[in-house]
């Protein structure tokens, strides 16, 4: 990671939601799920916030070869917004803990607050990490 890893790193990512974003894609395997509206499923909600902390931070680490991987969540889900609509995340990084990221992290799809939270990653090396992972066990 660079020394310019710090505190205070915001970005804003968009993505407009498709239909396979939804809450019956999420599994589609299951009837429970399948049956459900179509909106944002909070599994896609999450990985969409994941992106834009990955987005904002990339270009202070030596990426590819280093690279975050998620390891805490905690956001709410407090609208629902359907396919078609324009969704914003907004993430600032608020603490380096050596290889330990923590974000403050928001949603809204132009009408309402969507997701609110904070979210944690860890730097890796993604070849020692891919060597260990598939190492011996």
């Amino acid at each position: 990671m660079k020394d310019t890893l710090r505190p205070g790193i915001r970005a804003t990512h968009t993505f407009t939601v498709p239909s396979s974003k939804t809450v019956p894609a999420l599994y589609p395997e299951a009837p429970e799920f399948v049956a459900m509206p179509e909106v944002f499923a909070t599994g896609f909600l999450v990985g969409f916030l994941e992106w834009a902390c990955i987005k904002a931070i990339n270009p202070y680490l030596d990426w590819p070869q280093e690279m975050t991987l998620g390891t805490h969540i905690d956001v709410s889900h407090e609208a629902a917004t359907p396919p078609g609509r324009e969704v914003t995340a907004t993430v600032e990084l608020v603490e380096v803990a050596g290889r330990r990221l923590v974000f403050e992290v928001e949603a809204h799809d132009g009408v309402a607050v969507i997701s609110r939270g904070r979210h944690e990653r860890h730097i890796i090396q993604r070849d020692k990490f891919l060597a260990r992972l598939l190492g011996p066990r």
